[in-house]
């Protein structure tokens, strides 16, 4: 029989077992146990490995996971094209747009707690929204509005059909007053932020259509104000802690920029550059804590909070949402979205389709992607998971997630 102390001892490294386990993701599993062919699952690696080759990126890091359990997870190339340094498994990226579904599952944990309806008007937590206007007509200078015929929900946030913009992706009238309003840099804070989309005119009726915005900016604040706590304390105490995902947050603290790596682009002969070195924009903590795209992770950490979801909700008897919340939020609320074949539930692209998009894929399948061209997406049926990261601006400029998701699916075997 073990002694009190060596008791204690014993306790006190499986505690730290634990800990060290969940920091690297998900349990590891043969593919071939899992229904998954090595061999086919291979073509991964080489097609990372021909983008990196054509210096098309400077480097990726891939990750698929079937039934709770991770068969392929590399690192390919380099995280700084300047400094020549190795993408490793634990680099650091900018996930940007991939915060969205982050901040959207922190909005509807608030919504399990009673806090608001979905079709509640935002004004009602955020008086800025009274009395919007859409616009109808005219210049920036002078242009013909016309008050709102249905208040914007949040329900309409949820699903980028609440009639605001980004300001920076079009160049219609409404975008131009955004860049006025934000002197083309960016709001100070959120509660600005909110301030702003409700005074400036909308795109069009709430509700109309899908239109990408900063719709889950402003969720951002509504968590705010619903939990009565800073938008990042909400996250690290509700779903990065217990989630232990703990390379996810805001910015990069100091004891870890040497895993961060570098953003990329495209100068002008086509040779990749730094456009944002690890010790820049995400080094020190920001004023305005972007839900919508101002998250930095890993794919450990990212998979965790995707298998969480795909469980239902629940990861290592730890349960974030409800199965049923879940299942709402992944199913399709919006249709005629980004893409052929494509809705739009709450904070995810939902496939409707198996022809349609031109990928092979299921149905059901739900997910979103990031400006640096990181990706992912978990499939319900198949009980699959895909993580693509890489850093490299502007999104899409090769075809890096739909080869990611071809060789992923034809991998599938059982």
């Amino acid at each position: 029989m073990l002694k009190p102390s060596r008791l204690c001892l014993l306790v006190l490294c499986l505690a730290l077992f634990t800990i060290d386990a969940g920091a690297q993701g998900l349990p590891e599993a043969a593919p071939e146990d899992v229904g998954i062919s090595s061999d086919r699952l291979a073509r991964v690696d080489q097609l990372m490995e021909k983008h990196v080759d054509a210096s098309q990126i400077a480097g990726a890091i891939s990750l698929v996971a079937r039934n709770g359990k991770v068969v392929h997870f590399n690192a390919y190339g380099a995280r700084n094209i300047a400094t020549g340094e190795p993408m490793t498994t634990d680099t650091i990226v900018r996930i940007y747009s991939m915060s969205k579904p982050i901040t959207s599952v922190a909005l509807m944990m608030l919504y399990e707690e009673g806090a608001f309806h979905l079709d509640d008007p935002v004004e009602k937590y955020i008086p800025a929204f009274k009395n919007q206007q859409v616009y109808v007509e005219g210049p920036a200078a002078n242009p013909v509005l016309r008050p709102v015929e249905n208040k914007m929900t949040i329900r309409h946030l949820l699903t980028h059909s609440s009639g605001l913009s980004y300001g920076i992706f079009s160049n219609t009238v409404v975008d131009s007053l955004y860049r006025k309003e934000t002197g083309r840099a960016w709001w100070p804070n959120l509660e600005k932020l909110a301030t702003s989309m409700g005074s400036l005119p909308l795109l069009f009726e709430p509700g109309d259509r899908w239109y990408y915005s900063l719709a889950t900016d402003v969720l951002g604040y509504l968590v705010e104000v619903l939990s009565g706590q800073p938008f990042d304390e909400f996250l690290h105490a509700r779903i990065f802690d217990p989630l232990n995902m703990v390379d996810t947050g805001f910015f990069v603290p100091a004891d870890k920029i040497n895993r961060f790596a570098a953003n990329h682009g495209i100068d002008n002969t086509g040779k990749l550059m730094v456009v944002d070195p690890p010790n820049g924009q995400f080094s020190q903590k920001p004023a305005f804590l972007s839900g919508g795209g101002g998250l930095v992770s890993t794919a450990s950490d990212y998979v965790r909070f995707a298998q969480m979801l795909l469980n239902g909700g629940e990861l290592d008897g730890v349960r974030i949402l409800g199965r049923k919340t879940v299942e709402y939020m992944t199913v399709t609320h919006i249709d005629g979205v980004h893409a052929p074949g494509y809705g739009f539930g709450l904070g995810f692209s939902v496939r409707l389709e198996d022809k349609a998009p031109g990928v092979i894929g299921t149905p059901g399948t739900y997910g979103w992607n990031g400006a640096a061209n990181t990706h992912y997406f978990a499939d319900p049926e198949e009980q699959v998971i895909g993580i693509f990261m890489t850093q490299l601006m502007p999104y899409g400029r090769y075809p890096l997630l739909p080869n990611f998701r071809v060789a992923l699916y034809q991998s599938l075997v059982d």
